[in-house]
């Protein structure tokens, strides 16, 4: 099951904020990213034509390395920027950390980027979290919606979608281990549910794992959520 995340990151020194903070543009969209070595990166970012930035007044900017218009599209100017990271976050940016992740769209404004990426389940998600908050680049997530499984009960133990994105959310956030590392109620935050109803799932998820493992016959009584 992939997620697909909306989240904003916040950091002074993140790549292209200096582009809405001293140019005339308020935002602008980047639509694709390619890490090339280490500490520098390239970006496709749209501008719009009405901000009438230059050439020049990109490439006199301190990140950036050169500057490639690619030409005109819907009203904006798209160009390629090499830019040089911040040593402080390059190791953020490392593609081979999280190259199963697929970038959405980035909008940036001076505030920080607003993004949307999918993600192959919430571990990753959670490993990515945690990167960038190491690296001193805040996240504050906006949704979290999880893509339904192609059946209803693919791999035949009886649970439901939301019981297994509960269970596995779970484990992958060290809810299960001894101790534990994190609480039901931070569990329950990022499904966007209460805690008694996150509490609900695992019990039913649980049970439900145990009866089908062990090929127990569940009471008549027993309703399935």
């Amino acid at each position: 099951m992939t997620i697909t995340t909306e989240f904003r990151l916040r950091s002074s020194v993140l790549p292209l904020v200096s582009i809405p903070e001293t140019l005339p543009p308020d935002e602008i969209v980047c639509s694709h990213s390619l890490c090339i070595e280490p500490n520098a990166q390239v970006f496709i970012v749209e501008i719009n034509a009405e901000d009438d930035v230059s050439d020049a007044q990109l490439a006199a900017l301190d990140e950036v390395v050169s500057v490639t218009p690619f030409g005109e599209r819907d009203d904006t100017i798209v160009y390629k920027l090499t830019v040089e990271l911040d040593d402080s976050i390059a190791p953020a940016f490392d593609p081979e950390r999280f190259e199963s992740v697929k970038m959405k769209s980035t909008l940036i404004t001076s505030e920080g980027w607003h993004e949307t990426k999918e993600f192959p389940d919430y571990e990753t998600f959670h490993d990515f979290h945690t990167t960038f908050e190491n690296h001193g680049i805040s996240l504050d997530l906006v949704s979290i919606t999880p893509e339904p499984s192609s059946s209803n009960d693919p791999t035949g133990d009886g649970l439901t979608d939301r019981q297994r994105e509960a269970l596995e959310l779970a484990v992958s956030r060290g809810y299960y281990e001894s101790p534990r590392q994190v609480s039901a109620a931070e569990l329950a935050e990022v499904l966007d549910i209460s805690q008694p109803s996150l509490s609900n799932l695992l019990r039913r998820g649980e049970r439900q794992l145990l009866t089908s493992s062990l090929e127990i016959q569940q009471p008549l009584n027993t309703l399935s959520r």
